[in-house]
């Protein structure tokens, strides 16, 4: 399944900076509000040290990370939504995503102008916040009006939808995102609605090398802002990012030695995107391929398969499944199978992270 995660915030945040590392894409970072005009795609292989031991292990040709894609929207600013700064262009581009990663910027710099002239991330979170809600809440106006047009009807389900619409009107006009909106609301109105402030958030607190490892007192701040609403602060320095790119492994591993972290800002934000959809990772391998899935978490065997090829789904016959961390320690499929940890598993089982399976089916 195709994962997509919006980067949003404002103009000089660093955002452009981060997309361009973690994907080398070639955003436009100029120092200025809305050079990005239209949304960027950057395609990323998710690493994984599960999928190249498992290639060393199965003698593969080839070998297929898992992709996201994140999607860097240009900088939004106060009155986005009613269209300050080509906005309402830009904040449809969310629609589309599956989570949203924002960032804000924590990083003191007199070369690099803030678009309020002062950094408050608490004030910068607001602003963004504001925005979706506001766009949301028009979203919300306009198919208000037609369920209360159609109210004459006296159709129940109608009548219902309306009300629910109505609550949820009333808890978007006090600035709370839909995200929080704990009232009745049916899955398939919410589903069509694809309210901006409905989707799962993660901060991503951007911050000067020399506080990677360590924090800031502007990252407290997200971090409080984030705590209002159960959300997840990963601390990034784009600026760390784009030198990464440019290292090769062991030059990339002995610099994050250097600055006293463990996994880049890439790694840290494609687990927590991860986390926050609730999904994982299967693997397939052999000599011709060894590759890397995601997939729902509590996803069937069946489901699984879908993402290899429908047919696998529609023919479903059974699932022979190792888990990682067997494979891995008897070496091979064969090992595995000798060693009794080799599971046949039918319709029924749900597949678990590291999962490494091979479907048998027939169409």
């Amino acid at each position: 399944m195709a994962v997509q995660v919006g980067l949003v915030g404002l103009p000089n945040v660093g955002k452009s900076t981060l997309f361009n590392a973690v994907s080398q894409a070639g955003a436009d970072a100029a120092n200025f509000p809305f050079c990005t005009i239209d949304p960027n795609i950057g395609v990323v292989g998710v690493p994984d040290p599960r999928l190249d031991r498992l290639a060393e292990l199965a003698g593969s040709a080839k070998v297929v990370p898992t992709a996201i894609e994140f999607v860097d929207i240009a900088g939004l600013v106060a009155g986005a939504s009613q269209g300050e700064g080509l906005g309402n262009q830009f904040l449809a581009h969310i629609r589309e995503v599956d989570a949203v990663c924002h960032v804000v910027r924590c990083f003191e710099d007199d070369d690099v102008v803030h678009v309020d002239g002062s950094i408050d991330p608490a004030r910068d979170i607001e602003v963004i916040t504001t925005e979706l809600v506001l766009k949301d809440l028009e979203t919300v106006e306009r198919r208000l009006e037609r369920a209360q047009r159609a109210r004459k009807s006296g159709d129940k389900d109608v009548l219902r939808q309306a009300d629910q619409l109505e609550a949820l009107h009333r808890h978007l006009a006090d600035g709370a995102v839909a995200r929080g909106f704990t009232g009745e609301l049916d899955p398939t109105l919410r589903r069509e609605l694809s309210l901006l402030s409905d989707k799962p958030v993660l901060y991503a607190a951007n911050v000067a090398e020399e506080d990677l490892a360590t924090g800031n007192h502007h990252v407290e701040a997200v971090r409080a802002a984030a705590a209002t609403e159960d959300a997840e602060v990963v601390v990034v320095s784009a600026q760390v990012e784009a030198e990464l790119a440019e290292l090769d492994d062991d030059e990339r591993a002995e610099y994050l030695h250097d600055l006293g972290v463990e996994a880049s800002g890439l790694q840290r934000l494609i687990a927590h995107a991860y986390s926050l959809l609730g999904l994982l990772t299967f693997f397939t391998a052999g000599p011709k391929e060894t590759r890397a899935w995601t997939v729902p978490a509590g996803s069937t065997a069946p489901r699984a398969a879908r993402e290899i090829h429908t047919d696998f789904e529609r023919g479903f016959i059974r699932a022979e499944v190792i888990a990682f961390d067997d494979y891995d320690r008897l070496g091979s499929e064969a090992a595995a199978r000798d060693a009794g940890r080799l599971r046949v598993e039918g319709k029924d089982y749900i597949v678990a992270d590291g999962d490494v399976v091979h479907f048998r089916f027939n169409v």
